[in-house]
């Protein structure tokens, strides 16, 4: 009996401890599977990003990006580098979607159908450029090679080729114009190679006597002094224009292999992030001129100290590069249009001093809705020292505000230099309005020694009909604390300088040699005779001593 109770309690017992070791190892296996399933899922993860960089994107992708995204340690930094990589390259955010990333995964499986040989089509030469560049002009296609009659370019003659393609593109963005391209099949694979001599093609190379050129045939060379065979010897039966010259094809098979760059592109994300950078100053003003109803051009100006910026000295000259970005958007952030520009600025040594007290100028002119208000943003990079400028304003068109419908004006522009184009030699396009060239003052501060210039367009004038002609006065009045210094009246049409159905344009140049020093103010008031109407406007300048 009592071994009985024993062996029953050695059995209890025994069924308990058993109990407790699965209580405690059930969780343990489950938290070993849920640990295994997520370093599966990471293991998934890592193996799309790998995929991602060595093929979706390994053509496109620059150093600088591969080096960024190298350095990324959690998963959500790489999901965000990616999404960020193709919004770099839209070319339209005003689009639901990304159109350089739908035609390079269109290009992807394009080469991969069509490409294949043996290996993924990306993975090949033609696959390759196609993804860069994407389809050629012209393809010339020989797929089972052919009897060639050379060009005088490649020597002449006649011979015997290997399956090949010639590609051809009009431009390549850092390449040039009107880029010849051969792949060639020297395997019978189909897998063509991007070849960087035309004599790769040729099947008879390497067979004595055979596949001759012009000047061969003719004893004139041999077929070992080809430069395919002596790269570094100088022979001139084989030199047919720049075209032939192994330089030329070097440079071509190098930069069309190369990943094409997004040109200030570090500026462009700046604008997405509002950040403030304040250590390369410079001012910007908009002005507003109305095309017709719908439409207004807007120019912007911006101007920069020379002190400000950073000059390098190459010999006798002394250069600053400037990068600039500019983005005009929506209220909503939709992109209306972007611009940007190299800003070189060049000094000999004899003048750089001189130079440093001046300023430089840039100015877009913009075609915008006039009913609608803008946002623009403004970046700019001294290429020199890195240092970076940026300013975020409003573009707000007139028409954007109620008006009349009788007479109104334009923004009115102060310029120390006006000038008509036919009396100029050389001129910047970029300051170009109609046919007068014309600078505006950002700063509004004018020499004693040169004459003031006022431009201002009018618009909703009327015109006699017997002498299809408006009937204008004009009153330009410069004034300094409320009293008037200098008035010219012109009711004579002196100071119109162009008249068409919907604006005239007046110019008008003040002189300022009799005014003090200080601060003034200009106020020009049009009077339309025919209607009794009236346009005012006015700002406020400076008259700079004596230099």
């Amino acid at each position: 009996m009592k071994n009985s109770r024993y062996s029953s309690f050695l059995s209890l017992a025994i069924l308990i401890f058993v109990s407790l070791a699965l209580s405690f190892q059930v969780p343990a296996q489950k938290k070993k599977k849920k640990k295994r399933n997520r370093t599966s899922q990471q293991e998934d993860a890592e193996d799309y990003f790998k995929k991602w960089m060595k093929e979706d994107a390994v053509y496109i992708i620059t150093e600088d990006e591969k080096s960024v995204f190298n350095k990324l340690s959690t998963l959500d930094e790489k999901e965000q580098f990616i999404e960020q990589f193709w919004r770099r390259r839209d070319p339209d955010l005003r689009t639901a979607f990304n159109e350089f990333k739908e035609e390079h995964y269109r290009r992807i499986a394009y080469v991969n159908e069509r490409y294949y040989s043996g290996k993924p089509g990306w993975r090949t030469d033609r696959g390759r450029i196609y993804i860069i560049h994407g389809p050629p002009a012209e393809i010339e296609s020989y797929p089972s090679g052919t009897h060639y009659d050379r060009p005088l370019t490649e020597g002449g003659g006649q011979t015997t080729t290997y399956p090949f393609e010639t590609w051809r593109y009009r431009h390549v963005a850092g390449v040039g114009d009107d880029i010849m391209l051969e792949f060639v099949d020297d395997s019978f694979t189909g897998d063509y190679h991007l070849a960087l001599n035309p004599e790769e093609k040729d099947a008879l190379l390497h067979v004595p006597g055979a596949g001759l050129t012009w000047a061969e045939s003719m004893g004139l060379s041999r077929k070992q002094d080809r430069p395919y065979f002596s790269p570094g010897r100088h022979n001139p039966a084989y030199e047919m224009g720049h075209r032939s010259s192994p330089f030329f094809r070097y440079e071509i098979f190098s930069g069309i292999q190369q990943v094409q760059q997004i040109k200030y592109n570090d500026l462009r994300e700046l604008v997405k992030v509002s950040i403030g950078y304040s250590n390369l100053p410079f001012r910007v003003r908009s002005d507003y001129f109305k095309l017709n109803d719908q439409q207004v051009l807007v120019p912007i100006t911006l101007e920069l100290q020379n002190s400000d910026m950073t000059f390098e000295r190459d010999q006798d000259f002394h250069s600053a590069r400037i990068g600039l970005y500019g983005a005009v958007t929506s209220l909503g952030n939709r992109l209306i249009q972007e611009f940007e520009h190299d800003l070189v600025v060049t000094f000999s040594r004899e003048k750089i001093e001189k130079g440093l007290q001046g300023r430089s100028m840039y100015q877009k002119i913009l075609l915008l809705e006039n009913k609608t208000r803008y946002k623009l943003d403004l970046v700019v990079k001294d290429l020199n020292s890195n240092n970076i400028g940026a300013i975020k304003q409003a573009i707000i068109p007139p028409a954007s505000v109620k008006q009349t419908e009788k007479l109104s004006s334009s923004s009115l522009i102060l310029s120390d230099f006006i000038q008509q184009l036919g009396e100029l030699p050389k001129y910047d396009e970029m300051f170009v309005l109609g046919d007068v060239w014309i600078r505006p003052s950002i700063e509004k501060g004018f020499s004693k020694e040169l004459p003031l210039g006022v431009y201002l367009h009018l618009y909703n004038f009327d015109v006699d009909q017997s002498s299809n002609s408006p009937e204008l006065e004009v009153n330009y009045r410069i004034s300094r604390g409320g009293q008037v210094m200098k008035e010219a009246t012109d009711s004579s049409g002196e100071s119109i300088q162009f008249v068409s159905a919907s604006r005239m344009v007046l110019i008008k140049k003040l002189d300022l040699s009799d005014l003090e020093p200080g601060s003034y103010r200009i106020e020009v008031e049009a009077w339309d005779q025919l209607s009794d109407a009236k346009a005012q406007v006015d700002d406020n300048f400076q008259v700079k001593g004596s230099d």
